[in-house]
This record gives C-alpha cells, sequence and structure tokens, in this order.
C-alpha cells in the first residue's frame, strides 16, 4: 500500500484465550503488511459494531478496522442475537465505505473456535485483517479521500 495504513483491532476477550490468537494473527499480518495497528478490547462481540462507529465518528478516523472475538452457542437464543446483530453491524458499516474484517468466530464448541484461532494454522483473526486492508485497497482505487 502506498501510504502507511492505520488499522484498529478491536478484541471481545469473553474467550480471551481465543480472542488473543485472534488478534495475534491479525496484529501479525497487519505489521507485516507495513500497517500501524491498535487494539482495544470492548465488553463483548455485540459492542464491536458500535465502538467501530464511534472512532470512525471521530476526529481522526482509522483507515480500517477489525471486529475480533468469539461467541460459542450455549442453550438460549442469547447467541443468534449477538452473532446476528454483530454481524449486521458490521455490514452496516461496510455499505456506508467503513473499511471492516470480520473475525468474529461463530462456533458451536470450543474446539471449533481453537481451530479457526489457531496462530500457526487456520487463524481467522488473520483472515479479517486481511480482508480489512484488501477493503482499504479497494477504496482508494476508487478514489475516496482516505
Amino acid at each position: 500500500m502506498a501510504d502507511k495504513p492505520r488499522v484498529l483491532l478491536v478484541a471481545a476477550p469473553f474467550y480471551e484465550d481465543i480472542t488473543e490468537q485472534l488478534v495475534a494473527g491479525a496484529k501479525a499480518y497487519c505489521e507485516a503488511e507495513g500497517a500501524q495497528v491498535e487494539v482495544i478490547e470492548v465488553p463483548g462481540a455485540f459492542e464491536i459494531p458500535g465502538v467501530i462507529a464511534l472512532a470512525e465518528a471521530g476526529a481522526k478516523p482509522y483507515d480500517a478496522y477489525v471486529g475480533l472475538g468469539c461467541v460459542i452457542r450455549g442453550e438460549t437464543s442469547h447467541y443468534d442475537y449477538v452473532c446476528g446483530e454483530s454481524a449486521r453491524g458490521l455490514m452496516d458499516l461496510s455499505l456506508k465505505g467503513v473499511c471492516v474484517g470480520l473475525g468474529i468466530l461463530t462456533v458451536e464448541n470450543i474446539k471449533q473456535a481453537r481451530v479457526r484461532a489457531h496462530v500457526d494454522q487456520k487463524n481467522k483473526g488473520r483472515d479479517a485483517a486481511e480482508a480489512a486492508l484488501r477493503m482499504l485497497e479497494l477504496k482508494r482505487r476508487f478514489g475516496s479521500a482516505r
């Protein structure tokens, strides 16, 4: 990328060991691509889109954002609401031209989460960071100011 992009990783550490691995994967990818990275934590996956919206509306918005966390299905419908609304919130931001990567795992059990967060193998945090930076490339290609 021409300019050194500023990327905000927004992490929900409810499953701390999983989220740490997602953050590590995303951060390593961004740094390898020459991006400046900042990490902040939020209470849960549901809050990720709201915090990104606040950052984007601020005086110095970031060039790209990556939402990171893990939601594991439980015995109630809470899982469905958190997964659906956090994904919808990120999509709403994306449709407004915000470069966002979705790295919120939505899984049935902790075993599935560990497979998707493994630092040296399949790491969905890394994949989400790659998506966010690719969207930034496309945004710049189409002539956005940032």
